[in-house]
C-alpha cells in the first residue's frame, strides 16, 4: 500500500541516545534552565560517537525540549514533550481562547476538589492563599504570576485527577505569562484575594458550587485585564499611526 514502509528491526543508535537523554529530562536530574553535558562528555558517558550524540540532540531541539545556543551549550527548556507542544500551540493563540481553557480547567478541578480534598490539600491551599495575597500587593508581577500559579496548580491537583493536574501544569506556563503582562493595582489585587480565600473556603467545605462560582470568577477578573490591556495596546497603536 502506498505510504507504507517496511519496519526497521531496531531503532537507530541516535534514536537510543535520544531516549536516555528524554529520561533524564522526565527524571528532573536535568531541571529546566540546565546546561547539559557537552557532546564530547555525553559521547564518553554513552560510548557512541559525537555524530551520534549531535544526531540525538538535534531531535530534542527539533521536539522543543532543548535549546541550542550558540557557543554557549545545549540547555533544557522543558522537560515534557507534552509542555513542549503546549508551548508551542499557545504561543501562536489569541491570550481570550488561553483563558477560555484554563476556564474549562479550573473550573471542573474546583468542583472535584471540594468533593475530594483532603486535609492536606486543605491546609497546602490555605497556606499558598497566604502566599498568594503577599504575593499580590508586592508591585512584581513575576511574584504575582509565580504564587496564582502555584495556588491554582494545587487546586487541580486536589481534584485527585492525575492527568487533568500534568495537563495544567503543562499550561502553567502560557498562563503565567499571561498574568504577568496584565495591568495590576489594589483594586485587582483585593478582588484577587477575595474570590482565592473564597475558592479556599468552598473546597473546606466540600461546596462543589461555590468552588466553581469562585473558580469562574477568577478567570472573569483575569480576562477583563486581558481585554483592558487588549484594548489599551490598540489604542496605543491607533493613536501611533494618526
Amino acid at each position: 500500500m502506498e505510504g507504507l514502509r517496511q519496519p526497521r528491526r531496531a531503532s537507530t543508535l541516535a534514536a537510543q541516545v535520544a531516549d536516555q537523554l528524554r529520561e533524564q529530562l522526565a527524571s528532573g536530574r536535568w531541571p529546566v534552565g540546565t546546561r547539559i553535558p557537552g557532546e564530547h562528555e555525553l559521547a564518553e558517558m554513552l560510548h557512541v560517537s559525537r555524530n551520534t550524540i549531535r544526531e540525538a540532540l538535534r531531535a530534542l531541539v527539533h521536539l522543543g525540549l532543548l535549546e541550542s545556543r550558540v557557543g554557549d551549550g545545549t540547555y533544557v527548556r522543558v522537560t515534557s514533550e507534552l509542555e513542549a507542544v503546549l508551548l508551542r500551540r499557545t504561543a501562536t493563540t489569541r491570550p481570550a481562547e488561553v483563558l477560555e481553557l484554563r476556564a474549562v480547567l479550573e473550573e471542573h478541578a474546583a468542583g472535584l476538589a471540594a468533593e475530594r480534598r483532603s486535609e492536606t490539600d486543605t491546609a497546602r491551599l490555605r497556606e499558598l492563599l497566604a502566599t498568594a495575597r503577599e504575593s499580590n500587593h508586592s508591585g512584581s508581577m513575576a511574584k504575582v504570576a509565580a504564587a496564582d500559579g502555584a495556588f491554582h496548580l494545587a487546586v487541580v491537583q486536589a481534584s485527585g485527577n492525575e492527568l487533568l493536574a500534568e495537563l495544567y501544569e503543562h499550561l502553567g506556563g502560557a498562563l503565567s505569562a499571561l498574568l504577568a503582562a496584565l495591568p495590576w493595582d489594589d483594586a485587582v489585587a483585593a478582588e484577587h484575594d477575595h474570590w482565592h480565600a473564597e475558592l479556599v473556603s468552598a473546597i473546606g467545605a466540600g461546596d462543589a458550587v461555590a468552588a466553581r462560582y469562585a473558580a469562574s470568577m477568577l478567570v472573569r477578573v483575569t480576562g477583563r485585564l486581558s481585554a483592558d490591556a487588549a484594548a489599551e495596546r490598540g489604542g496605543g497603536e491607533r493613536s501611533s499611526c494618526g
